[in-house]
């Protein structure tokens, strides 16, 4: 027994010398709906050709067969979280909460914090790509490992014509409805007032809990991912249990569980001092109010916990006006 046990710990040391094979790794979920970032008809020149190793040689995207100045769209809905030049290309990294995907060489029409839906454009595709004909590099990542970004679609390959017009209209339309109830982008306002837990901000929304800003709204380094990212939001700590009270008056027009964000909850509040206003709220151990429900600033509406990809109990709050992701602490004290 003791022989076998030394084989299998120097199989073991092995295995993590020479590294894990790209796509060893459990399949992560996927957002949904997805599109081709341009249009049809597509032909894939170039397929997904994962390493061996994660350091080898291999080809860590799809090349889509397009000339320069052709629309590039974003394949799902999510966050911009990069929109440079890096080494002489334009690339553009649109993050999905457990994956992001990219795409280069394109002259960038997004920023980063900006909310996208699937189908929606981004850019044009400029010069310059690694292709002997003109292509859109696309890529798929999960932290730092590559994936196929036709998992996205299923696992096409080859040269094909996946979506008509009709089809990515109905795709766009639906994503589009998706993406607005969980950014709670939506014509409403409601008027209410409540007891506030704190000190008000500049137009009279307050923090949902009490405690210290334990990480700030921008570019970081993921404390679960371990990748730099865009930090949406402004992470408050205290204790799992702790209530969370409604910022300001509003509706609630999503709720639901997602892989990073946890438990989560976005309140429309309609338009405030000239600008629409929506509050995210994640990471909680649950919720007391649904889709729909009407909220006065002071309610309590849930409890801090630490589901989602999270390294314990705090608040991660966030703010979007007039449909664009901003740095919570300039709406609040």
């Amino acid at each position: 027994m003791t022989v076998w046990r030394r084989l299998l710990a120097a199989l073991l040391l092995t295995l993590s010398l020479v590294g894990i094979p790209a796509n060893a790794l459990a399949a992560p979920p996927l957002p949904s709906p997805a599109v081709w970032p341009v249009n049809p008809p597509i032909e894939v020149i170039r397929g997904f050709e994962p390493p061996a190793v994660v350091w080898g040689a291999g080809h860590r995207g799809v090349d889509l067969a397009a000339p320069p100045g052709t629309v590039v769209r974003a394949a799902a809905g999510g966050i911009v979280s990069f929109a440079a030049v890096l080494a002489g290309r334009g690339v553009v990294v649109i993050d999905h909460g457990t994956v992001r995907t990219t795409y280069e060489p394109v002259t960038a029409e997004v920023a980063v914090g900006d909310v996208v839906v699937a189908g929606q454009r981004i850019g044009r595709l400029a010069t310059g790509s690694h292709c002997v004909r003109s292509c859109l590099h696309w890529g798929l990542r999960q932290g730092r490992e590559y994936l196929n970004p036709l998992s996205l679609l299923g696992g096409a390959s080859g040269e094909v014509r996946l979506l008509g017009a009709a089809q990515r209209q109905l795709a766009a339309t639906a994503a589009r409805a998706r993406a607005a109830a969980q950014a709670a982008i939506v014509a409403a306002s409601v008027s209410a007032t409540a007891n506030s837990t704190g000190s008000a901000g500049r137009p009279g929304f307050t923090r949902p809990v009490r405690g210290p800003i334990t990480s700030g709204f921008g570019m970081r380094l993921h404390p679960v991912l371990r990748i730099w990212k865009l930090h949406d939001g402004t992470d408050i700590g205290a204790a799992c249990g702790t209530p969370i009270r409604a910022p300001y008056a509003g509706r609630v027009r999503a709720a639901y569980f997602n892989t990073g964000y946890g438990n989560r909850l976005i309140i429309d509040h309609g338009v405030v001092a000239g600008r629409h206003v929506a509050t995210g709220l994640n990471h909680a151990a649950s919720y007391l109010v649904g889709v729909g429900a009407t909220v006065r600033r002071g309610q309590v509406i849930g409890f801090v916990g630490s589901t989602g990809y999270t390294t314990g109990c705090h608040l991660h709050l966030m703010v979007w006006l007039d449909g664009r992701v901003t740095n919570p602490m300039s709406w609040f004290s």
